[in-house]
């Protein structure tokens, strides 16, 4: 995700992280069910999510004074950041009633303003006290969204984070709150707004002065995948990867944006900026104004859960529809559809940007996650203080023509996503987030037929190269398209050199 000091807008002074386990009110964690699949089925999981500590109410051990007001930590209270996480507690949440954040079944809703709160951001639990760890090497993870309410300078964003099942409670003897707090995050912007990291309070060299947050002396690092950073006119997936593989505290250089442990620009899959202007939007192929799924497929070089990740494939569904993900259209790239490390290559040189993604190992670096302890699943809806969101959904940098290649983002106007004009004008806004299945490649999802982007079908030379598009020929269908399964009227045909493979009695897949 694209952040710098701020990841989120928030107002509510209480809110912030603490390491203790306040009384005030009790912690309940709203239900959220997924689903785990093989080509068996899909078996229910007793999912829930959890606040992330940035939000929570931070008060003294023994009463209600709070330790953080204003941006600003009690001196008093917060001399040093142990004797700070000794005296101060960390307390439940209201989650529908302060944050906006409700749930129903398989559904997640998070709004954008309730009350004086902003933005929001949950992880995904297995149990009440450990987080739901994902390892995605040779599988897929799909989800529905909804952001019809969702516009310009807002992001609705599902991503993965290296962090620590248990929220680094047994690392850090500080940290008595862990998971079922939301405690221990960590992404590739290395974020120095983080109130507690590794146990200790981040007050050393705390800077309250901007203008929803402070930044302290220390950042959090580790690997991020970005599933998904949207809004209702433009989208992105993303994989950014670090030299810390797990949840790690940085200082001083090691936090610098691309020049430290992180790639914090990311080589991000945008189709409006990769030359598809008409692939994602309202009434486009993938159409915003109504819900549809989005399928990521994490691929490896020798198609095992333990060979090296080499390609992230995405794919959606909307209306019964598969629709193979949109090809690239710019001079200097090849004419694919996922991620690969030629992509990633080519991409860098085509914008004029340094190959930080390749400087800090590239898609082998960030597997590394996957395939270790796993990674944790963030769903958060917020604004951007930083650069109004405009690296998502227009032109960015605005010191550049939009006309020069990987400038325009989306149709959003550059005067668009300043905080303050999007919490006062559309604070009702909101996400929807459901149906979260993961498993084997292929058991996820089902369509009555496979449909394309609007340039061309997809198809790739196989899954550890570049996924050149070429449209099929014929009644054939291309890699990774559906050949088969009920209810399915569509070629049953794959073009060569693909055979058609039953994954599950509703789909079967060109591969």
């Amino acid at each position: 995700m694209f952040r710098a000091a701020a990841l989120v807008g928030f107002t509510l002074l209480a809110m912030v992280s603490g390491q203790q386990i306040g009384t005030q009110m009790a912690e309940t964690h709203p239900a959220l069910s997924s689903q785990k699949c093989t080509a068996s089925g899909c078996v229910t999981q007793n999912t829930k999510v959890v606040l992330d500590a940035n939000w929570r109410w931070l008060h003294t051990t023994s009463g209600y004074t709070n330790c953080y007001t204003g941006n600003a930590w009690d001196t008093t209270l917060c001399p040093d950041g142990v004797t700070c996480a000794k005296n101060c507690a960390l307390d439940g949440a209201d989650y529908a009633g302060t944050y906006g954040i409700t749930s129903s079944g398989s559904s997640l809703t998070l709004k954008f303003v309730t009350g004086s709160n902003v933005g929001s951001r949950v992880y995904l639990m297995q149990d009440d006290s450990n987080y739901q760890m994902f390892k995605l090497l040779n599988q897929e993870f799909t989800f529905d969204v909804d952001m019809s309410n969702l516009p310009c300078g807002l992001n609705g964003a599902l991503y993965f984070s290296a962090m620590d099942q248990d929220g680094g409670m047994s690392k850090y003897t500080n940290n008595k709150a862990g998971a079922k707090y939301g405690t221990g995050y960590c992404d590739s912007q290395c974020p120095r707004d983080i109130k507690f990291i590794n146990g200790e309070a981040n007050v050393i060299g705390w800077n309250g002065t901007s203008a929803n947050s402070g930044t302290g002396s220390y950042g959090t690092c580790c690997n991020e995948m970005d599933v998904w950073e949207a809004n209702n006119d433009a989208a992105a997936y993303t994989p950014h990867p670090c030299t810390a593989v797990t949840q790690t505290r940085c200082s001083g250089s090691d936090c610098a944006r691309n020049t430290g442990m992180c790639d914090g620009d990311g080589c991000d899959f945008n189709s409006y900026r990769l030359g598809d202007k008409t692939f994602l939007g309202k009434g486009q192929t993938v159409d915003t104004s109504k819900p549809f799924t989005v399928v990521t497929q994490f691929l490896t070089a020798d198609n095992t859960s333990t060979g090296a990740l080499s390609e992230i494939r995405r794919i959606y569904v909307q209306g019964g529809k598969v629709i193979q993900n949109s090809v690239t259209n710019i001079p200097g790239i090849d004419p694919v559809n996922s991620i690969t490390e030629k992509f990633c290559a080519q991409q860098k040189t085509a914008f004029g940007d340094t190959n930080v993604f390749d400087q800090k190992g590239g898609l082998k670096q960030l597997g590394q996650s996957f395939a270790g302890a796993g990674m944790v699943l963030a769903l958060s809806i917020w604004d951007d203080y930083s650069a109004n969101m405009l690296w998502l959904d227009s032109d960015y940098p605005t010191s550049k023509s939009a006309s020069t290649p990987g400038v325009a983002r989306g149709t959003c106007a550059t005067t668009s996503g300043v905080p303050a004009d999007v919490e006062s004008q559309v604070p009702n806004s909101s996400v929807v987030f459901s149906n979260i299945k993961w498993g084997d490649i292929g058991t996820t999802f089902s369509g009555t037929g496979s449909s394309t982007g609007s340039t061309s079908a997809s198809s790739s030379s196989s899954a550890s190269s570049s996924s050149a598009a070429t449209s099929p020929t014929g009644s054939t269908v291309a890699q990774w398209g559906q050949c088969g399964g009920i209810g399915y009227t569509g070629s049953t045909t794959c073009a060569s050199p693909y055979t058609c493979h039953v994954l599950n009695s509703y789909y079967s897949q060109c591969s």
